[in-house]
């Protein structure tokens, strides 16, 4: 088996100690809504929390939206080395139900709005923050001693998004955070005079490790809205003096939306970070509002990253650190470099495309919470295995294929997802697209792609069959057989669509559907 390695350094600072480390500075580390709050006085609503927390016993989960307590709850938890469990607001019933009880939640804190969800799920005493009893109950409690909380101590169990299964828990160590928050402090040369703008939902990675563990390790301040809005967005920037906002999915999308104005620009947002943003929406967010964006892989499992670099191609996610290559699943060899025509097309996508597999990340991940499975599955040969798919051009960018589950396989020829909808997105009237398979008793599997449309546009057939002819690198079998115009795609709540759902509807739906036939695309009837 092959030898494990690690980067982590001799002393690993925890999360606790950074938050710790900012209980006397007077500078402002909060704005929301109306209100704002010191580090000094956002480290004293911790403290106390973190003396509930440790009363309650054991884990202690979040059913809250974004909001100050959501803040005060996850750093006081930090300071008391209790693990806070995210629990996702979208599940419901018994899903909601298996979430608490299958990672030992001893306490759940949530808010009035969500009582009624967690009524007679799971026999777990529950504290309501937006009553007079809770508001009441921290100001009285005595912040009491905290223990010494060591870099192996969980912080928090957050959930995978479920795209293609269940979701599991994934661990994160007090010592995981710190060095994430530090990594992410000094990488993008983030200093205590930048201003955080959360707005992606907490319950989910991106925001604790992109946004609040950044702002923690340099003293900035957090700029917190309870919930994404495209219109709110460049109104908060300039209002808060934002420098630096974190995404994932499609918010850059969504702002782009709005109508562009010659002053956009003008602005003090410096950095946008993120991943799965397209290539056309990273160019013009960029230009419109005068920033630099970093859209980059990386896997809320911690182990996996891509970044992109100067020089990176357009589609790439650009390279990867030490260790990262793409692995036949079959074999367990490295899969050979990609091979393009004249026009860009991949000639050996089945031998090219593989797994991202990480050959020195197995120490890295700390597990799934509670699913030896799960984790074993993740964890094969001292590899962690992404799940994703891949390929890399001779120079060493890399490209994403999809989910494992993207393949595609038509007439006996195998593809993936992801090149056939990056190809798509270039048509100017769509702008949502995702493709995936649909069963086929001639040929295997039919190609069909879900997509929404611009405003005020409609699906031209003719027009799309000639944007198609125009597409040098359109492989034999990539053509869509089917068009099915959507409102919106399915999706998590942090903007992953959800291909399992249209897998299971394909054809099932009211949805109106072009069917291409004898070089043309003709609108199905029922």
């Amino acid at each position: 088996m092959p030898a494990l390695h690690d980067d982590r350094p001799a002393h690993e600072v925890t999360f606790a100690e950074l938050v710790a480390a900012r209980a006397d500075d007077d500078r402002t580390a909060l704005c929301f809504e109306d209100s704002s709050w010191t580090w000094r006085e956002v480290i004293a609503e911790a403290r106390r929390r973190a003396t509930l927390a440790r009363a309650a016993g054991g884990h202690v989960g979040l059913f809250l939206e974004n909001g100050p307590e959501h803040l005060f709850w996850l750093l006081g938890a930090a300071l008391a080395g209790v693990p806070v469990v995210e629990l996702n607001p979208t599940r419901r019933g018994a899903e909601l139900a298996r979430d608490i009880t299958h990672t030992d939640c001893a306490l759940l804190v949530t808010e009035t709005s969500r009582t009624p969800l967690l009524e007679g799920l799971a026999d777990v005493p529950s504290l309501t923050v937006d009553t007079p009893a809770h508001t009441e109950r921290p100001a009285a409690v005595e912040a009491a001693g905290l223990p010494r909380v060591g870099p192996e101590t969980i912080f928090s169990l957050v959930f995978t998004s479920g795209t293609t299964s269940a979701p599991k828990a994934v661990v994160c160590s007090q010592g995981r955070l710190g060095r994430i928050a530090v990594q992410q402090r000094d990488r993008r040369g983030l200093t205590r005079d930048d201003v955080f703008y959360v707005v992606m939902p907490m319950f989910h990675s991106n925001a604790l490790m992109a946004g609040i563990a950044p702002a923690v390790a340099t003293g900035g301040r957090i700029a917190l809205r309870r919930k994404f809005s495209a219109s709110g967005f460049l109104p908060d920037v300039r209002r808060y003096g934002v420098t630096f906002f974190n995404y994932v999915g499609k918010p850059l999308s969504y702002v782009l939306a709005v109508p562009e104005k010659p002053d956009d620009a003008d602005n003090p947002l410096r950095i946008a970070f993120g991943n799965e943003a397209n290539e056309r929406d990273i160019h013009e967010f960029a230009r419109r509002f005068g920033c630099t964006v970093i859209d980059s892989y990386g896997s809320s499992e911690g182990e996996i990253r891509l970044n992109r670099v100067p020089g990176t191609p357009p589609g790439s996610l650009g390279v990867a650190e030490a260790g990262t290559v793409v692995i036949d699943p079959e074999t367990l060899q490295e899969c050979p470099r990609a091979k393009f025509d004249e026009n860009g097309a991949l000639l050996n996508a089945e031998e090219a495309i593989g797994e991202i597999v990480d050959t020195m990340g197995a120490a890295k991940f700390e597990g799934y919470y509670n699913n030896p499975e799960a984790t074993a599955k993740r964890v094969r040969n001292g590899w962690t295995w992404s799940g994703d798919l891949a390929y890399r051009d001779e120079a060493g960018y890399w490209y994403f294929a999809g989910r494992n589950d993207d393949w595609l396989r038509v007439d006996g020829e195998n593809f993936a997802a992801a090149p056939v909808e990056r190809l798509l997105a270039r048509y100017e009237p769509f702008t949502d697209v995702a493709v995936y398979a649909v069963p086929d008793d001639h040929v295997g599997d039919q190609v069909m792609a879900a997509v929404t449309m611009a405003p005020s546009r409609t699906f031209d057939p003719a027009d799309f069959t000639e944007f198609l002819k125009a597409q040098p690198d359109l492989g034999t079998k990539w053509t869509p057989r089917y068009i099915r115009l959507v409102e919106e795609l399915p999706r998590t709540p942090t903007n992953k669509v959800i291909k399992r759902t249209l897998r299971e509807t394909a054809h099932h739906t009211p949805d109106p559907i072009y069917e291409h036939h004898a070089g043309t695309y003709t609108l199905r009837t029922p």
